[in-house]
């Protein structure tokens, strides 16, 4: 169902994440998973989702029959893309032509042939020929009573090869109607002064109104496009996430938040740019790809201080350090705990944890001193808030927080004539003054650990129940080599509403490993409000 928009036609924000992102390496949609995206990106507020090629193949046909029934779009325009016309025939009898009017798509985007060389070599016709075919189709789909984008292929390499014809095409679709041509650096090579010149140019030459699609070869999408709006394009294409062939496209969210925060255009709905880093993730989720940590603005890392002098500075204001409030993305500011860390670190740390270290100069001290002591000997903090939160309590309170003292565990492997392992272990422990003796199997001596700390503790605890180990780490640190280095471990445990991370290490894998469980289950008792023992 085609959305009423509450924002003006005069910038257009064009997401073409399920037809130009899904060509990366490593994504493969189904339909269902369209249709997912589609619904995120319509809530995001991008006023047009391209969704595939309809005719192309069935997947794309059939999300388009789908989304008309499924999707009540409440933002986005949803988009049919294509090509011209073939050479020779007519667009009214081109089937390709046909089946973007079938796919009920109220907008069409064309692919179209601006390099003279693609022209005669790919299309294998004339110039004048492909100049006919875009006004042909354009022309058709207008009459049909459809809004057309033209997309000029290979535009900024076909200019510098032949610059009248590349305007040429541009004038070409949009004397036939077309509402946006737009400018395409398909291999990814331009640079953002290059786009900005080219743009101003074919600008001031056609008075067609422009749009940008960058692709990120030389690492400049997200410059290109803002060069591109610089020159007077007022359509941009993007892709979330900046998925895409090759190394990626133009990525939607730093380009839609630096419109709307540092150019002061209102390309989203009120209050929607607040969604953008959980529509990020969530879309990396139905994709199947880890979000990445370091991405601008939407990345967990976007606004994590890791520096003793920065966190200083942060301490008396945070925007010292920050470009913007990580807030106004949907983001929030971390602070790192690491060998770095100074005093300003940890009381920021410590607020951040819900823990006052009521300005205890001592207290700080020697939590700074404690965090660089272990981290020399290879602890990490920064990838281990629910450790660190365990240290920083241990030293507040004076006293380690206990839930459970352990008496001694060992792990068995136990190689079988036949090829196959046995993995065995055997907890001893004490728990609210009961002695207990727990032995489990499992498909490995950490996974055997784990579940015979879980078989000894789950009746006194019921709460550990929920937990479960989502991830799990090692790493060879520096020094000592071979089997004789020091490991480190780091385990992530969720109980179905938050996930939490700790450390170990050890000179051996499962000590190490025992260090990080002890942690994670210790956690998960204070995630659940249970008392710790006195």
């Amino acid at each position: 169902m085609t959305a009423t928009s509450e924002l003006d036609d005069s910038f257009h924000v064009f997401d073409t994440t399920l037809r130009d992102g899904a060509q990366r390496e490593g994504i493969n949609l189904t339909v269902a998973d369209k249709l997912a995206i589609a619904r995120h990106l319509d809530e995001f507020g991008v006023g047009f989702i391209e969704g595939g090629w309809p005719g192309a193949n069935p997947r794309d046909t059939e999300f388009f029959a789908r989304a008309r029934q499924e999707i009540e779009f409440r933002h986005a325009q949803l988009v049919a893309f294509g090509s011209t016309r073939r050479a020779g025939a007519t667009a009214e009898q081109d089937p390709q032509v046909r089946a973007l009017l079938d796919s009920g798509a109220q907008v069409i985007t064309l692919v179209a042939k601006s390099h003279d060389r693609h022209v005669e070599l790919a299309l294998r016709t004339t110039l004048d020929e492909n100049l006919a075919m875009v006004r042909d189709t354009v022309s058709y789909l207008k009459g049909q009573g459809r809004r057309v984008f033209v997309d000029c292929e290979h535009f900024f390499d076909g200019y510098r090869a032949n610059p009248e014809y590349a305007k040429a095409v541009v004038r070409a679709a949009s004397e036939a109607g077309a509402d946006v041509v737009v400018l395409c650096d398909t291999n990814g090579g331009m640079l953002p002064a290059q786009i900005q010149a080219v743009v101003a140019t074919v600008l001031a030459d056609t008075g067609a109104r422009l749009g940008i699609h960058a692709q990120d070869d030389t690492g400049c999408a997200v410059a290109n496009t803002l060069a591109a709006v610089d020159a007077g394009a007022t359509h941009v294409q993007c892709t979330a996430n900046g998925y895409g062939e090759r190394v990626g496209n133009a990525n939607l969210f730093p380009v839609v938040a630096a419109l709307e925060l540092k150019y002061g255009k209102k390309v989203l709905p009120e209050g929607r740019l607040r969604e953008m880093t959980r529509i990020s993730h969530a879309i990396a989720e139905v994709v199947n790809l880890t979000p990445s940590t370091h991405q601008p603005y939407v990345g967990v890392s976007a606004f994590a201080h890791k520096a003793g002098l920065h966190a200083s500075a942060i301490k008396v204001d945070p925007d010292l350090y920050q470009h913007i409030d990580p807030e106004r993305v949907g983001n929030t500011m971390r602070m790192l705990v690491s060998d770095m860390a100074g005093r300003a670190s940890i009381e920021l740390k410590g607020k951040e944890l819900g823990i006052d270290l009521g300005g205890d100069r001592e207290l700080v001290g020697r939590v700074v001193e404690r965090v660089k002591e272990r981290e020399l000997k290879g602890y990490t903090y920064e990838a281990a808030d629910a450790s660190f939160e365990l240290l920083l309590r241990t030293e507040a309170e004076g006293r380690p927080l206990k839930y459970f003292d352990v008496e001694s565990w060992r792990a068995i492997v136990e190689d079988r004539p036949d090829g196959s392992h046995a993995n065995e272990a055997t907890v001893k422990l004490w728990a609210k003054s009961e002695r207990i003796v727990a032995t489990a199997e499992g498909n490995g001596p950490v996974n055997a650990l784990d579940r015979a700390l879980r078989v000894a503790l789950e009746k006194i605890y019921p709460q550990l129940a929920k937990l479960e180990l989502v991830d799990y780490k090692v790493r060879i640190l520096e020094g000592k080599h071979g089997t004789q280095s020091t490991t480190r471990v780091l385990i992530s445990t969720s109980d179905g509403a938050g996930e939490w991370s700790t450390v170990g290490v050890a000179d051996n894998v499962i000590a190490a490993s025992w260090q990080a469980l002890e942690d994670a289950y210790t956690y998960g008792l204070l995630r659940a409000g249970v008392e710790p023992a006195a």
